[in-house]
């Protein structure tokens, strides 16, 4: 297993509220499986994902990734775990405005030791594997909509992750667009990659392996293809 979740709680505290996003989950994810991670505005999905992501600990319960527990991680060995093994695609792209879209690819290697050089291959390379070699200049005002993203996937490649973690990829696509964002994932998936996706949609979580279906907090369904 790449991943395994044991009894994941997440409590979030609201003044002297507390929201209980996560009621204890657990679900393993094979290496190189497509899964997707379904259900309504609240249910926990995106909570899940960030876990998952390292970009937050659980207040109880294991997060596995690839034997490593990362739950008690401190911020600085969760950066680390994220820049190692996680690509993260968003569905508001998450671009810096400022930056071309070879800078914007570049982001996730300048925490790391590689030289200006070497960095700028790897991010030329990325761009030319999702077909968009020729707008390395252009900044995300001057892309369509379906090009940040594909900006946004580049950049989730560029550090060879062993998971992709990809959240309503295409929630602010056209639906054109939005195909040629999932045709993408399923060539990564078929290359070996672990994709994890989190979407609202049945049609595009119909393109995964496995569906995870959460209400409440809870794992309440699942669907497994093949």
């Amino acid at each position: 297993m790449i991943i395994t979740i044991e009894n994941l709680v997440k409590t979030y505290k609201m003044g002297l509220v507390e929201v209980n996003a996560l009621r204890g989950v657990s679900v393993d994810v094979e290496e190189g499986e497509f899964l997707a991670i379904m259900g309504s505005s609240g249910s926990g999905k995106s909570t899940l994902m960030h876990l998952i992501g390292c970009l937050d600990r659980p207040t109880s319960g294991k997060i596995i990734i690839g034997g490593t527990d990362v739950s008690q991680m401190n911020k600085n060995e969760l950066a680390r775990m994220r820049n190692k093994k996680i690509g993260f695609i968003f569905q508001s792209f998450n671009l810096l405005s400022r930056m071309n879209a070879l800078r914007n690819v570049e982001l996730p290697l300048i925490y790391g030791d590689m030289n200006t050089a070497v960095r700028r291959e790897r991010a030329l390379e990325s761009l030319k594997m999702v077909g968009l070699e020729q707008r390395v200049n252009h900044k995300p005002n001057e892309l369509s909509g379906g090009q940040q993203q594909r900006v946004a996937v580049a950049r989730a490649l560029v550090n060879n992750p062993a998971i992709i973690l990809a959240d309503e990829p295409t929630g602010n696509l056209d639906s054109k667009s939005g195909a040629e964002i999932m045709g993408m994932l399923k060539k990564l998936h078929s290359e070996g990659r672990t994709i994890i996706m989190v979407t609202h949609d049945r049609t595009i979580g119909d393109n995964a392996q496995r569906i995870i279906f959460l209400k409440d907090g809870l794992i309440v369904d699942e669907i497994k293809k093949g």
